[in-house]
């Protein structure tokens, strides 16, 4: 169990030592994700930039993927769990709407701007935990189009079947923790308060963001 996402951070910071000096790029998933990359970029003395990509919730089971969407519409759907629960297209239509919103709304809040320059970089994602990885892998997907040079996920805790997954888009896939039984990612975390903007925002400044 973590103490907390920063005690996270930096156990994962441990494992990265091998980028010191190769100049990556830790691309943080909002907001918990943040804070664990934090802990990493301050071990391996390197930039921090993140990346939005919002979960599309089943009905009446908002925790339950039915999908991802990336802040260039870019949508990845689960499709089993889509066709298992008779998802009408209308009613994903409008959460990738209401997403959509609240991507653009944290990246200009954020970062001050939607644009990227990702080619030729080494590129690790970073998010506090890996439950169904809708978020974490439509966000892969989008970088490794991006003419990056390596792609790394690095995760302190996440479930098998999705690491898995995983395995099979990123260059590489760090993980402290891939327990057999797995229900939440705050079950392996002492302190998993919700992370606020402004905690946000301040670690952005601290990467020279003017937000």
């Amino acid at each position: 169990m973590f103490s907390d996402r920063t005690d996270a951070g930096k156990q994962l910071g441990k494992k990265l030592e091998f980028l010191k000096g190769k100049d990556p790029l830790i691309f943080a998933i909002p907001r918990g994700g943040v804070v664990v990359a934090d802990a990493i970029a301050t071990v391996l003395g390197c930039k921090l930039d993140i990346i939005v990509s919002r979960k599309i919730g089943a009905p009446h089971n908002p925790e339950l993927a039915i999908g991802a969407i990336l802040h260039d519409g870019s949508y990845f759907p689960n499709s089993e769990v889509v066709k298992m629960l008779q998802v009408p297209q209308s009613y994903i239509n409008l959460e990738k709407s209401i997403q959509m919103k609240e991507i653009e709304r944290r990246l200009i809040n954020y970062r001050g701007s939607m644009q990227y320059d990702l080619e030729n970089k080494i590129i690790v994602i970073v998010d506090d935990g890996i439950a169904t990885g809708a978020t974490i892998l439509v966000a892969a997907l989008w970088v490794k189009k991006q003419k990056t040079k390596k792609v790394i996920i690095a995760v302190p805790v996440g479930s098998k079947d999705s690491i898995q997954k995983l395995r099979g888009i990123a260059d590489e896939v760090i993980v402290l923790h891939a327990p057999d039984f797995f229900n939440a990612v705050g079950e392996f975390y002492k302190d998993f308060e919700q992370v606020e903007d402004e905690t946000v925002l301040e670690i952005m400044r601290k990467y020279g963001y003017a937000v």
